[in-house]
């Protein structure tokens, strides 16, 4: 398991292009036939990936986290990117279509993953932070959730957002989940800015092309920073960081949060005219 330590927003403004991509990005996750993960120092963060070939494949305790089994003191959501695919979790078969999502909760000390067709294998998204008590392992269809619907062409941030694992569809205990879909023509997203001191958040940028780009802005409002993020890529935003960006054409992404409050509107909300 690899260990990614954030930095403060005093070192911050200080950093260089090459230490913010090593400090709050993720660019290798999604490796076919493996399991991968890594523990954010952050929330006590684990983002991770698996893309199950011929074989299953079974998420296993690693010695970082001091457990006998992955879910023995933790949650997990897994979000599915890529093709059909089957998550066995304690001898139960739920079966993920593209987009698809399941909250697994403590104690369930055994999952795994399967691909419907190795050939065209699921890509499943791993996000999960420490939970206090259990609550119950449930599969969320995207296409049966209702989509909140945001922004204009006028504005060019014209967006469907999808709630997957919230307090009002999915008790958790600190993970909430979704993801946010722009429509074509249109390349901004989470505008207006806001920050969340009260909890941490994670974004996969999905459905880009090998050659599009999004600039993923972060920082202080004060002394904001960009990112250049391809295709399945990740980045980590700290509560005193904003999270917007602007790709080269329309694109999805997961957004994932932990931390105190699980209230999705809680957030500390900025005017475009206070970045810097």
């Amino acid at each position: 398991m690899k260990l990614l330590q954030m930095a403060d927003a005093v070192r911050f403004p200080s950093m260089t292009t090459s230490q913010l991509r090593d400090t709050f990005l993720l660019t290798d996750l999604f490796q076919p036939g493996e399991i991968n993960l890594t523990y954010v120092d952050l929330d006590r963060t684990i983002i991770g990936s698996a893309i199950p070939g011929q074989n299953p494949l079974l998420l296993g305790a690693d010695d970082a986290l001091r457990a006998v089994y992955f879910t023995e003191r933790r949650e997990l959501g897994v979000f599915n990117i890529g093709a059909p695919g089957v998550i066995v979790v304690n001898g139960q078969r739920f079966a993920l279509g593209n987009l698809d999502a399941i909250y697994i909760g403590r104690g369930n000390e055994l999952v795994s993953f399967e691909s419907i067709d190795p050939d065209n294998p699921a890509e499943f998204y791993l996000l999960s932070y420490p939970a206090h008590r259990t609550y119950r392992t449930e599969l969320i269809q995207s296409t049966r959730e209702p989509r909140v619907s945001l922004g204009g062409p006028a504005t060019a941030n014209q967006r469907n957002i999808i709630k997957l694992i919230h307090k009002a569809r999915i008790p958790s205990c600190q993970l909430v989940m979704g993801f946010t879909q722009l429509a074509p023509g249109n390349v901004w997203n989470t505008i207006p800015p806001h920050t969340h001191m009260r909890r941490s958040e994670v974004y996969l940028y999905f459905n880009l092309s090998a050659e599009d780009r999004v600039l993923h802005l972060m920082g202080p409002p004060d002394e904001t920073r960009h990112i250049l993020i391809a295709n399945k890529q990740v980045v980590v935003s700290p509560g005193w960081s904003i999270h917007a960006g602007v790709g080269t054409t329309n694109y999805a992404f997961c957004w994932g949060m932990g931390g105190e409050n699980q209230d999705y509107d809680d957030m500390d909300r900025l005017a475009i005219s206070d970045l810097l």
